[in-house]
Protein backbone atom coordinates (compact mmCIF):
# COMPACT_ATOMS: atom_id res chain seq x y z
CA UNK A 1 0.00 0.00 0.00
CA UNK A 2 1.17 3.37 -0.76
CA UNK A 3 0.13 5.71 2.16
CA UNK A 4 1.26 8.98 2.72
CA UNK A 5 4.65 8.61 3.95
CA UNK A 6 5.07 6.98 1.32
CA UNK A 7 5.13 10.26 -1.11
CA UNK A 8 6.21 12.70 1.35
CA UNK A 9 9.02 14.71 0.19
CA UNK A 10 8.45 13.91 -3.00
CA UNK A 11 8.28 16.69 -5.81
CA UNK A 12 5.21 16.80 -8.45
CA UNK A 13 7.35 15.72 -10.78
CA UNK A 14 8.49 13.35 -9.08
CA UNK A 15 5.48 11.58 -8.26
CA UNK A 16 4.37 12.03 -11.99
CA UNK A 17 7.82 10.20 -13.06
CA UNK A 18 7.47 7.49 -10.00
CA UNK A 19 3.46 7.05 -11.23
CA UNK A 20 3.57 7.30 -14.30
CA UNK A 21 4.10 3.08 -15.55
CA UNK A 22 0.50 2.90 -13.52
CA UNK A 23 -1.36 4.96 -16.42
CA UNK A 24 0.27 2.83 -19.27
CA UNK A 25 -0.53 -0.35 -16.95
CA UNK A 26 -4.59 1.06 -16.89
CA UNK A 27 -4.97 2.59 -19.83
CA UNK A 28 -3.38 -1.34 -21.49
CA UNK A 29 -6.13 -2.94 -19.72
CA UNK A 30 -8.89 -0.99 -20.95
CA UNK A 31 -7.09 -0.99 -24.48
CA UNK A 32 -7.66 -4.97 -24.65
CA UNK A 33 -11.40 -4.15 -24.74
CA UNK A 34 -11.37 -2.24 -27.70
CA UNK A 35 -11.22 -1.81 -31.29
CA UNK A 36 -7.99 -1.66 -32.50
CA UNK A 37 -8.80 2.03 -34.30
CA UNK A 38 -8.22 3.07 -30.55
CA UNK A 39 -4.93 4.25 -30.05
CA UNK A 40 -3.12 2.93 -27.15
CA UNK A 41 -1.08 5.72 -26.54
CA UNK A 42 -3.58 8.37 -26.64
CA UNK A 43 -5.43 6.60 -23.74
CA UNK A 44 -2.04 6.90 -21.91
CA UNK A 45 -1.54 10.57 -22.21
CA UNK A 46 -5.38 10.32 -20.97
CA UNK A 47 -4.18 8.55 -18.07
CA UNK A 48 -1.08 10.91 -17.18
CA UNK A 49 -3.80 13.55 -17.02
CA UNK A 50 -5.73 11.96 -14.56
CA UNK A 51 -2.16 10.85 -12.89
CA UNK A 52 -1.15 14.68 -12.63
CA UNK A 53 -5.07 15.75 -11.88
CA UNK A 54 -4.83 12.74 -8.61
CA UNK A 55 -1.70 14.11 -7.56
CA UNK A 56 -2.87 18.35 -7.55
CA UNK A 57 -6.12 16.97 -5.30
CA UNK A 58 -4.80 14.04 -3.12
CA UNK A 59 -5.78 14.49 0.44
CA UNK A 60 -3.98 12.45 2.87
CA UNK A 61 -6.93 13.10 5.33
CA UNK A 62 -9.53 11.36 3.22
CA UNK A 63 -7.32 8.63 1.65
CA UNK A 64 -4.12 6.59 3.13
CA UNK A 65 -3.84 4.64 0.04
CA UNK A 66 -2.16 7.21 -2.57
CA UNK A 67 -1.62 4.20 -5.39
CA UNK A 68 -5.51 3.69 -5.52
CA UNK A 69 -6.52 6.75 -5.61
CA UNK A 70 -4.23 7.37 -8.54
CA UNK A 71 -5.45 5.09 -10.21
CA UNK A 72 -9.11 5.58 -9.94
CA UNK A 73 -8.15 9.56 -11.60
CA UNK A 74 -6.47 7.45 -14.57
CA UNK A 75 -9.12 5.67 -15.23
CA UNK A 76 -11.68 8.23 -14.81
CA UNK A 77 -9.55 10.28 -17.24
CA UNK A 78 -9.50 7.88 -19.49
CA UNK A 79 -13.06 6.68 -19.89
CA UNK A 80 -14.16 10.41 -20.00
CA UNK A 81 -11.73 10.63 -23.25
CA UNK A 82 -12.80 7.51 -24.75
CA UNK A 83 -16.36 9.46 -24.39
CA UNK A 84 -15.25 12.61 -26.20
CA UNK A 85 -13.71 10.52 -29.18
CA UNK A 86 -16.13 9.91 -32.25
CA UNK A 87 -14.81 6.15 -32.16
CA UNK A 88 -18.00 4.89 -32.38
CA UNK A 89 -20.09 5.58 -35.53
CA UNK A 90 -23.38 7.46 -35.72
CA UNK A 91 -24.97 4.39 -36.64
CA UNK A 92 -23.89 2.06 -33.97
CA UNK A 93 -25.06 4.88 -31.27
CA UNK A 94 -28.40 5.24 -32.98
CA UNK A 95 -28.76 1.68 -32.86
CA UNK A 96 -27.67 1.50 -29.20
CA UNK A 97 -30.43 4.06 -28.32
CA UNK A 98 -32.70 2.45 -30.77
CA UNK A 99 -32.18 -0.58 -27.98
CA UNK A 100 -31.91 0.87 -24.91
CA UNK A 101 -35.52 2.37 -25.73
CA UNK A 102 -37.07 -1.05 -26.84
CA UNK A 103 -35.90 -2.53 -23.75
CA UNK A 104 -37.66 0.18 -21.81
CA UNK A 105 -41.15 -0.01 -23.60
CA UNK A 106 -41.15 -3.95 -23.45
CA UNK A 107 -39.93 -3.00 -19.53
CA UNK A 108 -43.17 -0.70 -18.79
CA UNK A 109 -45.78 -2.77 -21.31
CA UNK A 110 -45.26 -6.60 -19.49
CA UNK A 111 -43.24 -5.65 -16.32
CA UNK A 112 -40.22 -7.95 -16.98
CA UNK A 113 -37.11 -8.22 -19.20
CA UNK A 114 -37.79 -9.45 -22.52
CA UNK A 115 -35.60 -12.55 -23.45
CA UNK A 116 -33.61 -12.25 -26.68
CA UNK A 117 -36.05 -13.83 -28.92
CA UNK A 118 -38.90 -10.99 -27.75
CA UNK A 119 -36.13 -8.52 -28.06
CA UNK A 120 -35.17 -9.50 -31.93
CA UNK A 121 -38.95 -9.47 -32.63
CA UNK A 122 -39.53 -5.67 -31.09
CA UNK A 123 -36.48 -4.40 -33.38
CA UNK A 124 -38.01 -6.60 -36.24
CA UNK A 125 -34.43 -9.08 -36.96
CA UNK A 126 -34.29 -12.41 -36.94
CA UNK A 127 -32.28 -13.93 -33.80
CA UNK A 128 -28.84 -14.14 -34.99
CA UNK A 129 -28.75 -10.23 -36.03
CA UNK A 130 -29.94 -9.63 -32.79
CA UNK A 131 -26.77 -11.34 -31.45
CA UNK A 132 -24.55 -9.20 -33.86
CA UNK A 133 -25.92 -6.28 -32.98
CA UNK A 134 -25.17 -7.02 -29.92
CA UNK A 135 -21.11 -7.51 -30.79
CA UNK A 136 -21.37 -4.90 -32.22
CA UNK A 137 -22.17 -2.67 -29.73
CA UNK A 138 -19.72 -4.71 -27.67
CA UNK A 139 -17.88 -0.79 -27.13
CA UNK A 140 -20.61 0.98 -26.44
CA UNK A 141 -21.40 -1.31 -23.45
CA UNK A 142 -17.89 -0.78 -21.98
CA UNK A 143 -19.09 3.01 -21.24
CA UNK A 144 -22.52 2.27 -20.67
CA UNK A 145 -21.63 -0.18 -17.46
CA UNK A 146 -18.83 2.31 -16.07
CA UNK A 147 -21.60 5.25 -16.32
CA UNK A 148 -23.44 3.55 -13.50
CA UNK A 149 -20.96 5.61 -11.57
CA UNK A 150 -22.41 9.33 -12.78
CA UNK A 151 -22.44 10.41 -8.53
CA UNK A 152 -25.15 13.20 -7.61
CA UNK A 153 -23.09 15.91 -8.60
CA UNK A 154 -22.90 15.12 -12.45
CA UNK A 155 -19.29 13.96 -12.49
CA UNK A 156 -18.28 10.76 -14.39
CA UNK A 157 -16.18 8.58 -12.03
CA UNK A 158 -14.84 5.25 -12.29
CA UNK A 159 -17.24 2.38 -11.10
CA UNK A 160 -15.50 -0.48 -10.99
CA UNK A 161 -12.55 1.03 -8.75
CA UNK A 162 -14.96 2.35 -6.21
CA UNK A 163 -16.82 -1.34 -6.65
CA UNK A 164 -13.30 -2.82 -5.34
CA UNK A 165 -12.54 -0.05 -2.92
CA UNK A 166 -14.95 2.59 -1.80
CA UNK A 167 -12.82 3.45 1.05
CA UNK A 168 -10.24 5.17 -1.89
CA UNK A 169 -13.38 7.82 -2.27
CA UNK A 170 -13.99 11.20 -0.72
CA UNK A 171 -16.57 10.72 2.48
CA UNK A 172 -19.66 12.36 0.53
CA UNK A 173 -18.98 10.14 -2.47
CA UNK A 174 -18.09 6.99 -1.04
CA UNK A 175 -21.77 6.73 0.92
CA UNK A 176 -23.08 6.92 -2.70
CA UNK A 177 -21.01 4.47 -4.29
CA UNK A 178 -21.06 1.75 -1.32
CA UNK A 179 -25.42 2.08 -1.54
CA UNK A 180 -24.46 1.83 -5.24
CA UNK A 181 -22.64 -1.38 -4.85
CA UNK A 182 -24.66 -2.72 -2.76
CA UNK A 183 -27.71 -2.38 -5.28
CA UNK A 184 -25.55 -3.76 -8.04
CA UNK A 185 -24.05 -6.83 -6.10
CA UNK A 186 -27.48 -7.51 -5.63
CA UNK A 187 -28.57 -7.08 -9.03
CA UNK A 188 -25.53 -9.36 -10.31
CA UNK A 189 -26.50 -12.23 -7.67
CA UNK A 190 -29.81 -12.59 -9.38
CA UNK A 191 -28.22 -12.99 -13.16
CA UNK A 192 -28.36 -16.51 -14.91
CA UNK A 193 -25.19 -18.30 -14.15
CA UNK A 194 -22.97 -17.79 -17.10
CA UNK A 195 -23.79 -13.66 -17.07
CA UNK A 196 -22.63 -13.70 -13.56
CA UNK A 197 -19.21 -15.43 -14.24
CA UNK A 198 -18.84 -12.80 -17.53
CA UNK A 199 -19.61 -9.76 -15.29
CA UNK A 200 -17.16 -10.71 -12.87
CA UNK A 201 -14.10 -11.91 -14.93
CA UNK A 202 -14.62 -9.60 -17.29
CA UNK A 203 -14.77 -6.28 -14.67
CA UNK A 204 -13.00 -7.60 -11.80
CA UNK A 205 -10.99 -10.15 -12.92
CA UNK A 206 -9.66 -8.01 -16.40
CA UNK A 207 -9.78 -10.85 -18.64
CA UNK A 208 -10.95 -10.22 -21.98
CA UNK A 209 -13.76 -12.03 -24.25
CA UNK A 210 -11.83 -14.43 -25.64
CA UNK A 211 -10.21 -15.47 -22.66
CA UNK A 212 -13.72 -15.91 -20.73
CA UNK A 213 -14.66 -18.27 -23.37
CA UNK A 214 -11.89 -20.57 -22.74
CA UNK A 215 -13.44 -20.63 -18.90
CA UNK A 216 -16.68 -20.93 -20.09
CA UNK A 217 -16.18 -23.37 -23.33
CA UNK A 218 -18.22 -21.54 -25.69
CA UNK A 219 -17.32 -19.15 -28.18
CA UNK A 220 -15.79 -15.23 -28.21
CA UNK A 221 -19.14 -14.42 -29.61
CA UNK A 222 -21.13 -16.12 -27.36
CA UNK A 223 -19.22 -14.25 -24.16
CA UNK A 224 -19.77 -10.90 -26.26
CA UNK A 225 -23.38 -11.74 -26.45
CA UNK A 226 -23.77 -12.73 -22.79
CA UNK A 227 -21.83 -9.74 -22.07
CA UNK A 228 -23.96 -7.34 -23.47
CA UNK A 229 -27.72 -8.74 -21.53
CA UNK A 230 -25.99 -8.59 -18.77
CA UNK A 231 -24.78 -4.84 -18.82
CA UNK A 232 -27.71 -3.82 -20.40
CA UNK A 233 -30.15 -5.39 -17.69
CA UNK A 234 -27.99 -4.10 -14.90
CA UNK A 235 -27.62 -0.68 -16.00
CA UNK A 236 -31.68 -0.70 -16.62
CA UNK A 237 -32.33 -2.14 -12.84
CA UNK A 238 -29.80 0.03 -11.28
CA UNK A 239 -30.91 3.67 -13.03
CA UNK A 240 -34.40 2.12 -11.86
CA UNK A 241 -33.59 1.55 -8.18
CA UNK A 242 -32.10 5.10 -7.76
CA UNK A 243 -35.18 6.64 -9.80
CA UNK A 244 -37.51 5.12 -7.23
CA UNK A 245 -35.04 6.52 -4.48
CA UNK A 246 -35.04 10.30 -5.57
CA UNK A 247 -38.68 10.25 -6.44
CA UNK A 248 -39.09 8.86 -2.55
CA UNK A 249 -37.04 12.05 -1.41
CA UNK A 250 -38.87 14.42 -2.95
Amino acid sequence: MESESDIAGLTRDQLIEKYAPLAKVVASKIASRLPSSVERDDLISSGVIGLIDAIDKYDASKSNNFKKYAEIRIRGAILDELRSMDWVSRSVRRQSAQLDRAQRQFQREHGREATDTEMAERLGIDLESYFQLLHKLQPVLLLSFEDLGINSDGEKRSFTQYLRDAKAADPSVAVHFRRLREVVGQQVEKLPEKERIVISLYYFEHMNLKEIGKVLAVTESRVSQLHAKAVKGLKAKVRRHFTKVRTAAQ
